[in-house]
């Protein structure tokens, strides 16, 4: 559930439900009530009856009722004298009751005065006292509950005493309490019931997130977080999930070219200690004299030249791979003819394949006037870079590398094939990788960066195009590699 409907839903919650529960305990007290007032039942003021039901609320003055029977029975004078009358009031007026003492037919002494003004003339008569079994008579029309106690004053006069409890004013408190208390009840379950959803639908996840960022802050990406929840909290769950996965895999991602990195320094360390040995030792030949004929001089330079030429070619392809590793080799796209252009590199490289007792044949199975738009001089180094690879690995008397260029329809295919000792099942996926090298070895006739194929496959990919190999042990290996070809706009 999204956060703003979240919102929604509790805010109309705080008020319908405290407002529902509230109108059903309402409802609930108004029918005891109700049943309550049926249960006093009615009285006929002519009649001077009252429902037997009167009990219920009859014994709220019983204890004082007692006191002044037990007054009468001592000393009824007790009665003349308003400071205890006044004790007493003071005692009922807790109780929503006062009293009346009436000396023959005039008012003695009443708690209250007002009230007893509109009741006086409606009491009974002297003598008219109920028994003891009963409860008190009922004025319907007022809501009054009246007990009488008949005495005789000190001069002989007739007294009455009367205990007037409003019953009104009882239930009305009545209801207010369990009002109240209603109320207090509502409040509290609805405040526990949205502070739990609350808990649950927003503080809950958010402190499994600070857990989950904690972990992360620890560096560890293996904590997962997993919700079936939509909404705000579902995306934040998927969001940091997403963030985790990200930044795990930077994290492989960067120590797996660390790894590379090391490796690659430590293979270069290595090609290039065999060179700069071999240069050492014709260097200190030539010093010491050992080159003591022109024959031997001139091999001993040649071959100073030619491992000057490995550790020029070597420093070549960490430039390029650090153009590579950073996206800024240079590209200088242009149209190029494709017969001439490879007819070109074919006749160039062809005379250094030949002093290596390697025969070049060259098939161009395309139209004459076929294009691409391609950097001559990066596709130059796919080309030297898959020769180099090819003359590298040759392993017979007499090698023979064939480039073939076939049409495609809408692309030329590149195939540069030689006969050399070929590349394991296992190791062909892995070729075109960064630093990977078949000679587990480390054979320094064979050896390399192992980042010529790498490169060779991000600039065809530059290029728009894609490349892939195929070989046989000891048979020979095939790249191919594909681009599209120039297609001329049509004329308007």
């Amino acid at each position: 559930m999204k956060f703003r409907t979240r919102l929604l839903v509790t805010s109309v919650a705080i008020v319908l439900v405290p407002l529902l529960l509230t109108c059903i305990s309402f409802l609930v007290i108004g029918g005891q009530v109700e049943d309550a007032g049926n249960e006093i039942g009615i009285l006929d003021k002519d009649s001077l009856s009252v429902s037997y039901t009167i009990e219920n609320y009859s014994h709220i003055t019983e204890e004082a009722i007692q006191k002044v029977k037990e007054q009468i029975t001592q000393n009824p004078s007790k009665l003349e004298d308003k400071e205890y009358l006044d004790e007493i009031s003071g005692e009922l007026n807790r109780k929503f009751s006062y009293i009346i003492v009436r000396k023959d037919t005039d008012l003695y002494y009443t708690g209250n005065g007002k009230a007893a003004a509109k009741i006086f003339m409606m009491l009974p008569e002297y003598g008219n006292e109920l028994p003891d079994s009963e409860t008190g008579l009922y004025y319907n029309d007022m809501k009054k509950l009246v007990k009488q106690i008949d005495f005789s004053f000190s001069d002989g006069s007739d007294g009455s005493f009367f205990i007037v409890t409003s019953v009104h004013s009882l239930i009305s408190k009545n209801v207010l309490k369990r009002m109240i208390i209603a109320f207090i009840i509502v409040l509290c379950l609805t405040s526990i019931l949205l502070t739990r959803g609350i808990q649950k639908g927003i503080f809950t996840p958010i402190n499994q997130l600070n857990t989950a960022m904690q972990n992360i802050a620890e560096g560890n990406l293996e904590y997962m977080l997993t919700t079936e929840e939509k909404g705000e909290i579902g995306e934040l769950y998927r969001n940091y999930e997403d963030m985790r996965l990200r930044l795990k895999e930077s994290l492989d991602e960067k120590f797996e070219h660390e790894q590379k990195n090391k490796e690659l320094v430590s293979n270069i360390s290595h090609d290039l200690k065999t060179p700069i040995t071999s240069i050492k030792g014709y260097v200190e030949g030539i010093m010491d004299g050992v080159a003591d004929t022109p024959e031997k001089m001139n091999k001993y330079i040649r071959t100073i030249y030619d491992k000057a030429n490995d550790m020029d070619r070597l420093i070549n392809e960490l430039t390029t791979y650090s153009g590579i590793d950073n996206n800024r080799i240079p590209y200088t796209f242009r149209r190029i003819n494709v017969s001439d252009y490879f007819g070109d590199c074919v006749e160039e490289v062809g005379l250094d394949l030949e002093s290596k007792n390697i025969q070049l044949n060259y098939d161009a199975l395309i139209e004459p006037s076929t294009q691409i738009i391609a950097d001559p001089e990066q596709l130059k180094r796919v080309i030297n870079n898959i020769i180099s690879n090819s003359v590298k690995y040759m392993n017979k008397e007499k090698g023979v590398i064939d480039i073939r260029i076939l049409d495609e329809v809408d692309s030329i295919r590149v195939e540069i094939e030689d006969n050399g000792m070929g590349v394991a099942a296992k190791d062909l996926p892995n070729i075109f990788e960064r630093f990977y090298r078949t000679d587990a070895s480390r054979n320094s006739s064979k050896g390399g960066s192992g980042i010529g194929l790498s490169i060779v496959k991000k600039i065809i990919e530059d290029h728009g195009g894609y490349i892939w190999a195929t070989s046989k042990e000891n048979e020979g290996t095939c790249m191919h590699f594909v681009i599209r070809k120039y297609q001329a706009p049509p004329e308007e």
